[in-house]
């Protein structure tokens, strides 16, 4: 534990944005695994508001700096490549 009182402040902020971090990436991959789920069923509809939701997600978390933007890019790369696989076999 640390002796000093800014560490002491520092380490208790470093786990504040940790949990938030977390909550953004947890977030993320429950979105896209529900846009997978929505688009292996072919409900196209519901498929395209999960990624807007998605997308909007990813682009938070980057802004936050809880992701990399390559990560994020990667991620939006991926998610849109499946939305397209889910319309174009509706």
């Amino acid at each position: 534990m640390a002796n000093i009182h800014s560490q002491k402040k520092r380490i208790l902020r470093t786990e504040r944005e940790r949990l938030e971090n977390r909550r953004y990436t947890s977030a993320i991959r429950t979105h896209f695994r529900s846009l997978q789920a929505q688009s292996d069923g072919g409900d196209a509809t519901a498929a395209e508001a999960t990624h807007r939701t998605l997308v909007s997600t990813i682009d938070k978390a980057v802004k936050r700096g809880a992701m990399h933007r390559n990560t994020g890019a990667r991620k939006k790369s991926r998610a849109a490549k499946l939305l397209s696989g889910s319309s174009a076999g509706s």
